[in-house]
């Protein structure tokens, strides 16, 4: 008819194109103990094995830490260039997110996973790039380091002394499809440090003295074996379920968190940790009593409980706030009610003797009326280690 305007048909190559684009993309993790161990190397290998065979792959970010080596294998690659940006007067490059999602690879390369991108990136977080990309299809060969490891981050501190600041929460591992752990022996890890395959030369003297001391990378080798392990367990208990989820008696974890404990990321890491073990759910709850609500407690106790809100949920749980004038009965009805198997509290420092005989605490209640629970009590010195 004239005058209107005809829609253009739309096609088969259309409707698979569609399909194509609401596919998640596959993770692959390489997995190593330190740096050095060959993660890098090992992805472009991985790359140049693909492309011979005709997939169509690109490096997202690639870190060559200067290595000629490693940098050899970039030359034929395609690379998306990256993003620079000028922070505090310094120009800073990331991984460039937009140019990746709009080149649209089959598979995608990148390296330093835990890495926190510079303020004003679309992510806080280089993992959370990755999982924009798993969103849009685009498969991920990736590589991350096992002390970034967000729940291992205390356990790190305690053995070796250094605490980590870039992490990856521990969902994101459960995220991959394969994990490959890069594994080599701590002697022959020294050997390349001190030839200076790993760091420059005005590098090599600090190293040894600090992160790639023997017993500290014979701890994280340990670690890692281990986690990669538990990793591969959990996933062949969770296809053995498959086709269960209905009928499964697994219990749940649950943290109890209050407005302000001391100690609130060794919680979280822990109920974190277990529920990856047992390959279940986890609920993070806080009961708000009449006297903690928002227009009474300090804004220092608002700002580390939404701080500790926002952790939670980072690291998979599930956040429930209640209200009640009794915790100990809101924690104990919600753990019954949502099939809660393991209650961690926090050991708190107890209230003189005669005021105990007056009325008993929190945590003396969950021990006497939490029948049916294995309520975890959390030593913080013991979580924590050294300062």
């Amino acid at each position: 008819m004239p005058g209107t305007t005809t829609a253009r048909r739309p096609s088969a190559q259309d409707f698979l194109e569609l399909v194509e684009r609401g596919r998640r993309g596959r993770l692959k993790l390489y997995i190593g103990f330190a740096a050095g161990v060959g993660k890098t190397w090992r992805m472009l290998e991985e790359a140049h094995a693909l492309r011979a065979r005709g997939i169509d792959v690109v490096g997202a970010f690639i870190e060559t830490h200067g290595r000629a080596d490693t940098a050899a294998l970039v030359r034929d690659l395609e690379v998306i260039p990256r993003r620079k940006v000028e922070y505090r007067g310094v120009v800073v490059e990331e991984m460039d997110l937009d140019a990746v999602l709009a080149r649209r690879p089959y598979v995608a390369i990148v390296d330093e996973i835990p890495h926190t991108n510079v303020p004003g990136s679309k992510n806080r977080k280089r993992y959370q790039d990755v999982l924009d990309l798993l969103a849009a299809g685009i498969n991920v060969i990736g590589a991350l380091n096992i002390q970034h490891l967000d729940s291992l981050n205390d356990l790190i501190l305690r053995n070796t002394g250094v605490r980590v600041r870039e992490t990856v929460p521990d969902a994101f591992l459960e995220e991959a499809d394969q994990v490959v752990n890069l594994d080599l022996a701590v002697e022959d890890l020294v050997e390349r440090l001190r030839s200076g395959k790993i760091y420059p030369a005005e590098k090599i003297p600090w190293a040894l003295e600090h992160f790639f001391r023997g017993p500290n990378l014979s701890t994280l080798r340990e670690l890692s074996l281990r986690e990669v392990a538990e990793s591969l367990d959990r996933s062949a208990t969770a296809a053995a379920r498959l086709g269960e989820a209905a009928t499964s008696t697994r219990g749940r974890v649950m943290v109890a968190l209050s407005s302000n404990p001391p100690r609130a990321l060794a919680l979280l890491r822990r109920g974190s940790r277990m529920a990856g073990r047992l390959n279940t759910d986890w609920y993070v709850v806080y009961v708000e009593t009449p006297e903690e609500t928002p227009e009474r407690i300090d804004a220092e106790a608002q700002r580390h409980l939404l701080a500790n809100i926002e952790k939670a949920r980072e690291l998979g749980a599930q956040v429930v706030r209640l209200k009640s004038t009794d915790p100990a009965a809101a924690l104990l009805d919600f753990a019954r009610s949502h099939r809660v198997s393991d209650l961690i509290v926090g050991r708190t420092e107890l209230p003189p003797w005669w005021r105990r005989l007056l009325r008993r605490s929190v945590l003396q209640r969950l021990v006497d009326e939490g029948s049916g629970l294995d309520l975890h009590i959390v030593s913080f010195e013991d979580e924590e280690g050294r300062p």
